[in-house]
């Protein structure tokens, strides 16, 4: 939810801080960034120290930003709020973590994949929220809300969140975690920036050379390293190299969702395709969406306990896929808009349900924090591609009032849908994982067997 809460705050905070647009995108380019870096090294330092305990320091750590912006009156100090609150990444991967290790086996599933819809939900409780936080209260409180309920999770962490026994020794390879932070940097902000300096720009290009450089150097080092950051080894895994090209994919789609839905409601009624929501308006369209992220999730995980983990994913692909489709051929009426938003919940739904959990079955389970945060970072680095180029195409179609065409958009949907109809191809390509379907054995039995 702090990933998404800011977007459609934007224009409120360049307002409010005095700064300019180029300026106000980094209080959302400065999370995502810091949230790529700090989601494997976090989940490895979670397989090496212990789940919990690093899991509570990056609790800390996200509520000391989020209270820092509640906080924040200038540009300077809102970014560097946001920087620290990137450590909020680092959640999910210690989340499957805990789940792996402490929960019975037929268990796993289900849990891991409450925790994936919950990434899902809230990103849409952002968009949804922050227009009624806006209109009746100030942009403190975008930031105030997010600090209760953190600091209760903090505390409620440390009383009741068992520490996990595995642990994976070793040293953290420092070398190989400046270089995933430099060619993740290069790649960020040359996506996030391109539409500003375009795509063939000197600077657009230079730093996408860096980033494939630093990359391939990262590789090196990884493969020779006795403790990588990044097993290299582990990366190679069909399952999970599979697992991540869709999850690219599909985050390609989901988050541009984010973007496209809210922005294509909002376009004044003169220009004879738009709605003209409110912000608060264009929030509920994504409502269906939300909704059906929490009812997907639990379901999906039922389905990976009993045909496994790849069924949900390649469904979930599938409906996503048909949602694009329907925005690219149908958009006139508002309740195609939320057809198609009731789609995008239930596909994001059931995919980010099975993605965790196929990772989790390909890998030991000491590599399970660093392995399911590259899934992470590989949904992130998709989604801010897709994101950015659906502003590009927008801003590369315009009229006379500024206002995008709508062809721009029906463009825009269609390259989203061909997006997911290659992670439905790569979602196909994921190994069968097994089924694990709960027995008719008593909980106390497997619980006595971990005590």
């Amino acid at each position: 939810m702090l990933q998404s809460l800011v977007v459609p705050a934007l224009p409120t905070l360049q307002q409010e801080l005095q700064t300019t647009p180029t300026g106000v995108t980094w209080i959302f380019t400065a999370y995502l960034l810091a949230a790529s870096v700090a989601t494997p090294i976090a989940g490895r330092l979670g397989d090496m120290f212990g789940k919990k305990r690093t899991l509570v320091v990056v609790l800390a750590g996200l509520g000391g930003g989020t209270l820092l912006a509640a906080l924040a009156t200038t540009l300077p100090v809102m970014i560097a709020a946001r920087t620290i609150q990137g450590l909020g990444g680092a959640i999910f991967p210690l989340a499957f973590g805990v789940i792996r290790d402490e929960f019975p086996r037929e268990r796993v599933a289900g849990g891991i994949a409450l925790i994936s819809g919950l990434l899902g939900i809230g990103g849409g409780l952002g968009i949804v929220l922050a227009g009624p936080i806006l209109a009746h209260l100030d942009y403190h409180w975008l930031f105030w809300i997010p600090f209760v309920v953190i600091s209760v999770t903090a505390i409620a962490t440390m009383l009741i969140v068992p520490e996990s026994p595995i642990r994976a020794p070793g040293t953290v390879n420092w070398a190989g975690a400046v270089l995933l932070t430099l060619w993740l940097v290069c790649l960020l902000v040359s996506i996030s920036e391109a539409p500003r300096w375009g795509w063939l720009s000197a600077r657009t290009i230079g730093l996408l050379v860096a980033a494939a450089v630093l990359a391939v150097v990262w590789i090196r080092v990884e493969a020779r390293s006795r403790c990588p950051l990044v097993d290299m080894q582990m990366m190679r895994l069909r399952g999970v190299w599979t697992t991540n090209l869709a999850g690219f994919l599909i985050g390609f789609g989901m988050y541009s969702s984010f973007v496209l839905i809210p922005q294509f409601v909002q376009t004044p009624t003169s220009t004879s395709y738009g709605f003209g929501s409110s912000v608060t308006q264009a929030g509920l369209f994504l409502i269906p969406s939300t909704m059906m992220m929490l009812v997907a999730a639990p379901f999906g995980g039922r389905l990976s306990g009993r045909y496994g983990s790849k069924v949900p994913l390649v469904l979930g692909a599938t409906i996503t896929m048909l949602a694009f489709v329907l925005l690219a051929l149908a958009h006139s009426a508002h309740w195609q808009v939320y057809l198609a938003s009731l789609l995008l919940g239930t596909g994001v739904g059931f995919s980010f349900a099975s993605m965790a959990n196929l990772i989790v079955e390909a890998v030991r389970p000491d590599q399970t924090g660093v392995a399911t945060g590259m899934n992470a970072v590989m949904r992130t680095i998709g989604g801010a591609i897709g994101g950015q180029v659906a502003a590009s195409i927008l801003s590369a179609s315009l009229l006379a009032d500024g206002m995008p065409k709508e062809q721009g958009y029906t463009l825009s949907f269609a390259i989203m849908a061909l997006a997911l109809a290659a992670g439905v191809v790569a979602s196909l390509a994921v190994p069968a994982g097994k089924p694990q379907r709960a027995h008719r054995v008593a909980l106390a039995e497997p619980r006595a067997s971990l005590e």
